[in-house]
């Protein structure tokens, strides 16, 4: 599920049934030599989130992407998203980045952090391939946390 209005809808019906939440976490770059390389970053986080929330539709709700750029706080930007999600419903709570600097950070919810792929000049097969091989990567840290009681 999406964060639309129509999606948001079958959720609010259907909560009890969605139980997982996936916010991207996407380091914008402002500095002209490092805006290609976190472009680039953005993209393939988004074209993985976007596959995984086909792949669990009615079992995750995919957040839009968090933005920061390098100058922020991470430390109290991970606090303040803690605390405004422990308000929603969900039981398990996923940030997906390819920023290894959050690895470190302490936060309600599980970090999963990905090594960048360059996917822009991939044919569109192989970009699938790509991007089906990362979910393999990332499947068992979310059965792990389903698993759990």
């Amino acid at each position: 599920m999406n964060w639309t209005a129509n999606d948001m809808d079958t959720y609010l019906q259907q909560r009890e049934y969605i139980d997982t939440l996936i916010v991207p976490l996407l380091k914008v770059e402002t500095k002209p030599e490092n805006m290609k390389s976190s472009s680039s970053s953005s993209e393939f986080l988004m074209h993985l989130t976007t596959f995984i929330e086909t792949q669990f539709k009615g079992r995750m709700m995919l957040m839009p992407p968090f933005a920061y750029t390098q100058s922020m706080d991470l430390t109290e930007m991970a606090a303040t998203l803690s605390q405004d999600l422990s308000v929603a419903s969900f039981k398990y709570v996923f940030f997906l980045t390819t920023d290894s600097k959050w690895t470190s950070i302490e936060m309600d919810g599980e970090v999963i952090w990905l090594p960048s792929i360059p996917l822009e000049s991939m044919d569109p097969q192989l970009r699938k391939s790509i991007i089906e091989d990362q979910l393999r990567q990332v499947l068992p840290r979310f059965t792990e946390k389903w698993s759990e009681q």
